[in-house]
């Protein structure tokens, strides 16, 4: 059984709030069981300056923890004086993976720049964040549309992500920290609301796993990025 008692297919409580954030252009707080992830999106006029007249625009993102995110206080990297290796990982991950869903030609020369700021932790803080900061971007292109700066829409499709893992041996939906923690294999799905792949991160720590299993794991990805994609909508509607 896993520790939360959740069925091995089922995903953990969705919440996305949209709006919380009064000068962004798009935001919204995104709760995925005990992961919360506040998600902004802000336009810039101009794209960065590889792009310049190119017609194409750009979007990237930025990632952080507060301190208290977790169980034990974590220094601010800033006050550090640069980011740890992992969080630049995890802001490359969700600027490609939201970038795969919007056509750069339509957004023009601009650019938009989701920041993600994980509030709580509880596993799946870099899925949360993809998934959250789609919102935040389509919230932010609706504004741009409503006003005439766009007139075609750039967003081509949701842009959604899930862990999925095998935990005591079992393949295993969204898992939470304490499943992760263990896990023997653990792996990222990012996909587009169509079920079009754009990344899949799989790892195993102390055991291997077959193809078979990976199929597995794929498919209760797909199911799961299908039901988040769902929860998209419904915010933005």
């Amino acid at each position: 059984m896993r520790p939360s008692g959740r069925s091995l297919d089922e995903l953990r409580a969705i919440e996305i709030e949209p709006g919380p954030m009064r000068h962004a252009e798009g935001s919204c707080l995104i709760r995925i069981g005990g992961t919360h992830v506040l998600c902004s999106a802000s336009v810039e006029d101009k794209p960065p300056p590889f792009l310049k007249n190119t017609g194409q625009g750009w979007v990237t993102a930025e990632y952080g923890m507060l301190p208290r995110a977790t169980h034990s206080r974590n220094r601010r990297e800033a006050a550090q004086g640069k980011q740890s290796g992992r969080t630049q990982e995890i802001q490359r991950l969700i600027g490609r993976s939201l970038r795969a869903g919007v056509d750069r030609q339509a957004l023009g020369e601009r650019q938009i720049v989701v920041d993600c700021d994980v509030l709580q932790a509880d596993g799946g803080t870099r899925c949360a964040s993809i998934t959250g900061g789609w919102v935040a971007l389509r919230l932010a292109v609706n504004k741009l549309l409503k006003a005439g700066v766009l007139t075609t829409d750039p967003v081509m499709d949701n842009v959604v992500a899930v862990s999925c893992g095998l935990y005591a041996g079992q393949p295993v939906l969204d898992l939470d920290y304490a499943e992760d923690s263990v896990a023997g294999v653990d792996g990222n799905f990012v996909m587009t609301g169509r079920g079009r792949m754009i990344e899949v991160q799989m790892s195993s720590e102390g055991s291997t796993f077959s193809r078979a299993e990976m199929e597995d794991l794929l498919g209760l990805a797909e199911a799961g990025c299908q039901a988040l994609a769902a929860a998209q909508n419904k915010a933005v509607e």
